[in-house]
């Protein structure tokens, strides 16, 4: 099991998330107050803090939510979740993972300062299937929805 280390949110798309204490997780919306948020399959992002410690081995002064992250994790493998997996945090809020990586049209200013950008390949993306109020360090917990599925077949 792991942790929350970070919750992030911009107002605006396409500006550096801020770290907050706390936030209202809302089912089929998203983060209250994120400019993501909203009725469509990317409602939240994560990204592992083990990931953005190797980025800072480059940039040092990277900060919370640098790569618009709204979720930064830490002591839970996000590269092994597939999508369907769901992760439940704070033992009831629960996240669906709807899509690994994404395609960047543009260039970050970390790529333009690293040649590199992790989110592309190891950001997921996920939406709110049961909301609730979700703190920095609250726990985390994979249900790989694979595993399940597999277990139900070999019953029948």
């Amino acid at each position: 099991m792991g942790h929350i280390e970070a919750i992030c949110i911009s107002r605006k798309k396409g500006v550096v998330k801020k770290p907050i204490s706390s936030s209202i997780f809302i089912e089929d919306w998203g983060i209250e107050g994120d400019a993501h948020a909203g009725k469509w399959h990317r409602q939240i992002s994560l990204l592992a803090g083990e990931s953005i410690d190797k980025m800072k081995e480059k940039i040092p002064s990277l900060s919370q939510g640098a790569f618009a992250e709204n979720i930064i994790t830490r002591g839970i493998n996000l590269l092994k979740l597939n999508i369907g997996d769901e992760l439940i945090l704070n033992d009831g809020i629960i996240l669906e993972i709807t899509q690994i990586g994404k395609e960047c049209h543009t260039s970050c200013a970390i790529k333009t300062r690293t040649g590199d950008c992790i989110m592309p390949r190891e950001g997921l993306f996920a939406r709110v299937i049961n909301g609730g109020i979700v703190k920095k360090g609250d726990s985390i917990k994979v249900f790989n929805s694979a595993k399940i599925k597999l277990q139900k077949k070999e019953l029948v």
